[in-house]
């Protein structure tokens, strides 16, 4: 028979033959007080909105960058897919603009001419070496150039006798005019309005501080196509595209609307510096919404909040995004 002795304080095992014991594994050793598990540690509510806070503003911030850098180029495509289509519709009638004013209204023969509004359809351009085809507007301020290519109010509309400007941005919002600095003396391209199909014949590309082109012959047309140049994000001047219109000089009406009366946020490399006062109520109404889903979060739950909550943060977020956009140079 074997005898097995135990220790004070020591659990034993019966051990292999040959009378080897240990103690068993897991025992409290003689004077080892036991260790409490670690409770995990807890937020409290507040660090939860604060936390929650810093995140959505994070995001927010993220996701304007991807908003100048992607969203403004859909922006762009769908402004541009319905102009086409309902300034087609005004061609197939005979109710496109032809001048400054806005088309008469067939039910009212008698009421006074009204200047047409900023952001009108008024051509159609077509440059084939580009793959180009952009729907011009009337107004070249930042929030028209964020649909397409502007028409500068002060000078008469392509096809008219005169020098037209046709300003476009180069990098956000599609940057329809990316690539007219690459066009060449001799290439040709087209300008659809309410008179009729506009050709022109490029006469060259001319940066700041370059020769001006001789002037025009009397009664003649030209179109000056401009856009910024420099870094995409940091345009340091401007490029313009001259061209000669080879297409009979269509009529011009009066043009009340001369450079005094135009506004300086519709000259080259302008901002506009009316987006300040709605820049800022949206981005206040985009930091109390984020208090209130952060709130919301902690007392909630995040899947209701997220639910309600994310249309509601895009939404200003959005909007913070496009008026900012504003208050950078409108060629950009």
């Amino acid at each position: 028979m074997t005898v097995v002795d135990s220790l004070p304080g020591v659990a034993t095992r019966p051990g292999p033959p040959g009378g080897a014991f240990g103690p068993v594994a897991g025992a409290v050793a003689p004077g080892t007080a036991p260790t409490a598990p670690r409770k995990p540690r807890r937020i409290s509510p507040g660090g939860q909105v604060v936390s929650s806070f810093i995140t959505i503003l994070s995001v927010t911030l993220l996701g304007f960058s991807l908003y100048v850098g992607f969203g403004s180029r859909l922006h762009h495509a769908r402004a541009q897919f319905e102009a086409y289509a309902d300034f087609r519709q005004e061609l197939a009638t005979a109710t496109a603009p032809v001048g400054q004013f806005q088309p008469a209204d067939p039910d009212h023969p008698n009421a006074p001419p009204t200047l047409l509004k900023p952001g009108a359809a008024v051509a159609v351009l077509t440059i084939p070496e580009l793959h180009l085809k952009e729907v011009v507007f009337e107004g070249t301020a930042g929030a028209v150039l964020e649909n397409g290519p502007g028409h500068l109010r002060d000078t008469p509309l392509p096809g008219q006798a005169g020098t037209s400007e046709i300003m476009g941005r180069a990098t956000l919002y599609g940057g329809p005019f990316a690539r007219i600095g690459t066009l060449a003396q001799g290439d040709t391209f087209t300008v659809t309005t309410g008179q009729g199909v506009q050709r022109y014949t490029v006469l060259g590309v001319r940066d700041a501080g370059d020769d001006l082109p001789p002037p025009p012959a009397p009664g003649a047309g030209r179109l000056v196509l401009v856009t910024a140049t420099g870094n995409p994000f940091v345009p340091s001047g401007v490029v313009r595209v001259d061209a000669d219109q080879t297409s009979p000089v269509q009529p011009s009406p009066p043009r009340p609307l001369g450079e005094a009366q135009l506004p300086r946020s519709e000259l080259p490399m302008a901002t506009d510096p009316s987006a300040w006062v709605a820049l800022v109520l949206f981005g206040q109404a985009l930091v109390i919404a984020t208090g209130l889903v952060s709130w919301a979060r902690v007392r909630w739950g995040p899947w209701q909040t997220w639910l309600v909550g994310v249309p509601v943060l895009s939404f200003f977020g959005l909007a913070v995004a496009d008026e900012a956009v504003r208050l950078l140079p409108n060629l950009m």
